[in-house]
Order: C-alpha cells, then structure tokens, then sequence
C-alpha cells in the first residue's frame, strides 16, 4: 500500500551500490561507550558468575520465554541486576586496539551503538533513580536519584502501570553515530535490528534467574529522552523493558 511505502521500505536490504562512510574516509571512530567523567558517582557492581541461574535447561529457558506485566513487591538484588547488565551488554573483549567490542548479544560490525540506563525503584544497595551502565567497567554511574522515578517512568511509558511498578526497568539509548561511522545510511535498519538481539537476551538471561520481564516500543519519546537525560538528536532513547520477581 502506498501509505506504508516509505515505511516499508526501511525493511528492505540498503546494502547495493557504493558507498562511502566515515570509516572508508578515515575519520576517527567514535568511543565504544559514553566517557565517565571526573565528577561521577561510580557503583561497582558484583562479579557475574553462574551462581545465581536456577533454571540451568537453556532449551526450558527458550520455551519458557514470555512476557510478563505482572511483578511480585520483592526487591531485586544488586547481583540479580549485574548479572542482566553484563549478559546483554557487558563488554567480554575489546578487539583492534579499541575498534570493536565483544559482548554477549550479536551487533552489526560490532558497534553496539547502545548505551543501558536503568531506572531503579527497588532495587538492594540502589537509590530510587537513573543509572547508566559501563560495560567497559561493569559498573553503574548514577545518572540521577528521583524518589518519583517510577510514576515518571509509567508516564513516560504511555500509562502502562507495570513499567513503574517493577523493581528495574531497562531502558536503551542508541547513539546513531556508532552505526552510521561504518555503515553511512545503511545503518539504521541493522540497529534496529540490534536492538532486537539485546532485548531478545535480556528475557534469556532472566528466565534463568526466573525473573520475568516485557520488551516496549510504545513510549513518549521526548519525555523519555529528558527522563534519562539525553539530548534526543545524538543519543535518544530506542527501546525498554522492565524487569521483576513473577
């Protein structure tokens, strides 16, 4: 239909004819994750080991897999959280003298153009607020403390109640330009289809914990971007999830 034909055709292989990207001219590559700064509060996280995976059949795991809006009041733990952040993004090798990161979700070209903020209501050892992940360092910075954060969030997130009544909620930023640097405008249909890979991770990685957790793409875009505190231009907010005891 024509209507859908602009749409439709971001679907569709880009990758025919020449093309010239930044990295083709020689332009220095953007840095695998944001930069901490010198003024940032920094949390260390636990060591990720198998210890705390209770559903050890990754075949059950698969078949298990669903989405859940319903969440127990419990609390997660700092080592539930860890484990989540460095099973979808935690960096595992940096290849190329820091061209190209390994982690545990495939991404085209090993760009991984997503940056990891959670938004923490109840979570052990976390003040209620916003937090961004380093793969790099396995550990979290504190972006902001907000008592509110989860009644923001569920408005963020369109009225869906369950977004701000789980312990944690996963929210995923990209920033385009870690793409685009080597795939120039065939770049956006592959980060979309990356962001698939991190989400489809997260719900493995909390089946094994018997957590449950709930992919969302309909959310308030500019609301969502001033939440996390991005600009909306070069770094915007592109996918959530949130995640809790069921």
């Amino acid at each position: 239909m024509k209507r859908f034909e602009q749409e439709r055709n971001m679907l569709k292989s880009g990758f025919s004819g020449e093309m010239e990207s930044d990295q083709m001219k020689g332009m220095p590559q953007p840095p695998l994750e944001k930069p901490m700064e010198s003024e940032d509060e920094v949390i260390d996280l636990p060591e990720v080991t198998g210890d705390l995976v209770t559903k050890k059949d990754v075949f059950q795991c698969i078949m298990d897999r669903r989405s859940h809006r319903n969440f127990k009041e419990d609390p997660m733990s700092l080592a539930e959280v860890s484990f989540l952040l460095y099973t979808t993004q935690g960096v595992k090798e940096v290849r190329g003298g820091g061209y190209a990161s390994i982690r545990p979700v495939p991404s085209a070209g090993a760009r991984h153009p997503f940056e990891t903020y959670i938004g923490v209501t109840n979570v052990e050892g976390l003040e209620k607020g916003i937090y961004r992940y380093s793969g790099l360092k396995h550990q979290l910075i504190k972006v902001k403390t907000e008592e509110e954060i989860g009644e923001k969030m569920t408005i963020g997130a369109r009225g869906q109640k369950f977004v701000g009544e789980a312990p944690v909620t996963f929210i995923w930023t990209v920033i385009p330009y870690r793409g685009e640097w080597r795939y120039d405008q065939r770049s956006h249909k592959p980060m979309l289809l990356d962001a698939g890979h991190l989400c489809h991770g997260l719900y493995l990685s909390a089946e094994a914990l018997n957590l449950g957790t709930c992919a969302i793409a309909a959310y308030e875009q500019k609301l969502m971007d001033e939440i996390v505190g991005v600009d909306g231009e070069e770094e915007f907010v592109v996918y959530m999830s949130p995640v809790g005891k069921v």
